[in-house]
């Protein structure tokens, strides 16, 4: 398993920048492709971005293309989520996600994801 701690919430007016970080732990973690969900209340979790297992490939939901980057620092075991020109529909609680599989490539789909942190709030203001 691998433990997975989110940070870096809060609230932003709109145009403004966030940059999520989500600590791991875990022999392993540079082997885990990662990945950041949002869910809003009432609404199923979304996919935002993800990253393969020696970052080289990434992938994005069409609403944050351009906006947001998602990178990760194996010596470090963060995977961080930089959040620019940000939107009031961006407000949601932020999830960090591990992949089930090791050497495993970024998946858009929230069942290929064994491991979750907690959360983080992300608020946009208009």
């Amino acid at each position: 398993q691998v433990q997975l701690v989110e940070s870096g919430g809060g609230l932003v007016q709109a145009g403004g920048s966030l940059r999520l970080s989500c600590a791991a732990s875990g022999r392993t973690f540079s082997t885990y492709a990662m990945g950041w969900f949002r869910q809003v209340p009432g609404k199923e979790r979304e996919f935002v971005a993800a990253i393969s297992w020696g970052g080289s490939k990434k992938y994005y939901t069409d609403s944050v293309k351009d906006r947001f980057t998602i990178s990760r620092d194996n010596a470090k075991n963060i995977v961080y989520l930089q959040m620019n020109s940000l939107k009031p529909e961006d407000t949601a609680v932020y999830y960090c996600a591990a992949h089930h599989s090791s050497y495993s490539s970024a998946s858009v789909d929230s069942n290929d994801y064994g491991s979750w942190g907690q959360g983080t709030q992300v608020t946009v203001s208009s």
